[in-house]
């Protein structure tokens, strides 16, 4: 049975519906699960990167991180910003906005050298899905709440999920 620091699926958690999987099932730390859906980033209607060999982040009280394959990604639409941040599962993180505007800021991440439990993400890279349109077998998928993270929201996902307010101790 899940716990979460020794707990079963907090009782305010959904209860997941037939075809979903609830955030609070997933692990601490989290695990690396492939995922040969269709994933599609867009922007501006140009694609940025297309594929059916996503690999999901799962960590629990998060929906899912969709991490593309650098070959399924069109590196001329993006350019490396500076600055980086650090995540204490996968490591060194850098960041990339749009070639045409990088003043807007990121839109998208990636793990260059990630730490040894994460090294199959070694130069994926993920996006934010309220920064660019991110879609998962057709549906167009809503950002994790709160700005900060990266998860992708879509129909499967019972929650609730950690961002909003009053989820900082989750």
């Amino acid at each position: 049975m899940w716990t979460y620091y020794g707990q079963v699926r907090p009782d305010f958690a959904d209860t997941p519906g037939p075809g979903q999987e609830s955030v609070w099932d997933y692990p601490r730390p989290p695990a690396l699960a492939a995922d040969a859906r269709v994933v599609r980033v867009l922007h501006q209607g140009r694609t940025i990167a297309e594929t059916t060999a996503a690999l999901r982040v799962l960590e629990t009280a998060s929906p899912p991180g969709f991490y593309i394959p650098p070959e399924a990604v069109n590196r001329s639409l993006l350019a490396q910003l500076s600055g980086s941040s650090f995540c204490e599962w996968k490591g060194a993180a850098c960041y990339f906005g749009m070639a045409s505007d990088e003043a807007a800021g990121p839109v998208a991440w990636s793990y260059p050298e990630p730490r040894h439990e994460f090294a199959a993400l070694a130069g994926y890279f993920s996006f934010y899905a309220g920064r660019v349109e991110c879609y998962v077998a057709g549906e167009r998928v809503r950002p994790q709440p709160g700005g900060f993270y990266g998860g992708w929201l879509t129909d499967d996902i019972a929650g609730p999920v950690k961002g909003a307010p009053g989820t900082g101790h989750w």
